[in-house]
């Protein structure tokens, strides 16, 4: 397979590995980007591909919590450029969106289409109207909710939405206290983006491909073969601690992990508490952004 100048770039802009490092990378892997970072992760070129790639289209994330508090949703709602994502026609849109799905709850993405809003026009009716009137594509992407029997849902959005995060918390505790929890806990997961609760979480593929990098990586640093399995699980055992919510040092104290401050929470509270479940959105994540100067978007805007 011919490697391209652009195949290159994409997969430095991804990693911010050397050129050469890139084009090695992706002849070893015929073409293939995601192979080509792990084959660059096993050599020891990068640590992690860069997060900063990976957060490309733009538009919005929200959330929303049910009077009752035991209840929200988070969705994400992409547009072309930042500057619809100001709009505050879109911002609107958006919002009724949010209500949507906590008051319909509708089981996926073509069910929350088919939903009627207040205006009497389905929300996919009101976005194709959006489109018509702003002249650029929009799209809903994702949405989410979860549930409380006991405890509550809190949420926290963060630069405008985007990022949107939910917590919820199960416990017979103090509401008030609980929500004062959840809100530091979902400032933590936007800071600190864990892909899991706790250690338990983690699946068995996750870690075997982590280990199977890990142990590339100590090979080709020259380590005795007897001393890479306890380096590869010192490692591991650092970097799960990073990627799950209650190893992570607490970003209000980081002398205390996130478990200890839960555990100190629920003695003061004398009950239990549980993290049942946490969502993160953050806008663009996963997806490509379109190469489109400033002056291009300016253009573009006022229609010339």
């Amino acid at each position: 397979m011919e490697i391209t100048a652009s195949m290159v770039k994409e997969l430095r802009d991804k990693t911010n590995a050397g050129m050469m490092d890139c084009k090695k990378a992706l002849k070893e892997t015929n073409g293939d980007i995601e192979k080509a970072i792990v084959y660059l992760r096993e050599k020891g070129l990068l640590q992690a591909a860069k997060k900063s790639s990976r957060i490309a289209s733009e538009g919005l994330t929200t959330a929303l919590i049910s009077a009752d508090e035991k209840k929200g949703v988070v969705i994400e709602v992409n547009s072309e450029t930042d500057f619809v994502a100001k709009n505050e026609e879109f911002k609107s849109f958006v919002e009724e969106t949010a209500k949507a799905v906590l008051n319909n709850e509708p089981k996926d993405l073509e069910a929350l289409k088919a939903v009627v809003l207040n205006n009497g026009k389905t929300v996919e009716e009101a976005l194709t109207d959006k489109i018509a009137k702003i002249g650029e594509n929009m799209s809903l992407r994702r949405f989410s909710q979860v549930k409380v029997d006991n405890g509550v849902v809190v949420e926290y959005i963060h630069g405008g939405g985007k990022i949107s995060v939910l917590v919820a918390l199960e416990s017979e505790g103090d509401k008030e206290a609980l929500k004062v929890l959840g809100k530091d806990l979902a400032m933590q997961i936007a800071a600190m983006s864990p892909k899991y609760i706790s250690m338990e979480d983690v699946d068995a593929e996750f870690i075997a491909q982590e280990k199977e990098i890990l142990t590339a990586q100590a090979l080709n640093e020259g380590k005795p073969q007897n001393i890479v399995e306890k380096m590869v699980e010192g490692r591991l055992n650092k970097e799960l601690k990073e990627i799950c919510l209650l190893e992570q040092a607490f970003v209000k104290d980081a002398d205390l992990t996130v478990k200890k401050v839960i555990s100190d929470t629920a003695k003061k509270l004398g009950s239990d508490i549980k993290v049942a479940d946490v969502i993160r959105y953050e806008v663009g994540e996963g997806l490509e952004k379109k190469s489109e100067n400033f002056a291009d978007e300016v253009a573009k805007q006022m229609g010339l």
